[in-house]
C-alpha cells in the first residue's frame, strides 16, 4: 500500500506557513514570521526557559533555534539572561514588545485554524488531531 501522509503533512506545513505569514503581514505584524511565532507561542505559555527546553517544545534543532533567537533578539522580541540557578545557563525571556503581540497572534492563529478545519465536524477534528498526536508520538519514540 502506497501512502502519502508525510508528503501531505509537509505540503500542508509549507502552504499553511505561507498563508499564515501573509495573514501576519496583512495584519501589520512584521516583527516576526510564522516560524518565530512558534517560538513566541511556547514563551507566551512559559517565559524564562532554557534553550534546550525551548528546543524540545518547538521540535527545532539547537543550531536552528539559536540562529532564530539571534534574529528575534535583534528585533527586540526576546532577551537572553543568566539563569539564577546555574550561571552556565542562559534563559530566554520575552520583551514587552513580544508580550504586546500575543493577542494579535492568537487572533490570526484562530483564523488559520478556521481555514484548516473548514467543513469538518467537531468529531472529525478531534479524531484527526488524535491521529496526528499518535504519529507525533511514533516519531518521538525514535
Amino acid at each position: 500500500m502506497e501512502t502519502k501522509g508525510g508528503f501531505l503533512i509537509s505540503r500542508i506545513k509549507q502552504t499553511g506557513t505561507r498563508i499564515f505569514d501573509r495573514m501576519l503581514a496583512t495584519s501589520g505584524i512584521d516583527s516576526f514570521n510564522g516560524a518565530q511565532g512558534r517560538i513566541l507561542y511556547v514563551l507566551w505559555q512559559n517565559d524564562d526557559i532554557s534553550i534546550s527546553s525551548l528546543a524540545a517544545q518547538t521540535s527545532l534543532a539547537n543550531t536552528t533555534l539559536t540562529a532564530m533567537l539571534d534574529r528575534m533578539e535583534n528585533s527586540g522580541l526576546i532577551v537572553r539572561k543568566p539563569d539564577p540557578k546555574d550561571r552556565r545557563n542562559r534563559l530566554i525571556a520575552l520583551t514587552e514588545k513580544a508580550k504586546s503581540l500575543q493577542d494579535d497572534y492568537t487572533e490570526i492563529s484562530q483564523k488559520i485554524n478556521e481555514i484548516y478545519y473548514d467543513g469538518f465536524t467537531e468529531t472529525e477534528i478531534m479524531q484527526f488531531e488524535s491521529y496526528l498526536q499518535r504519529i507525533l508520538n511514533n516519531l518521538e519514540k525514535r
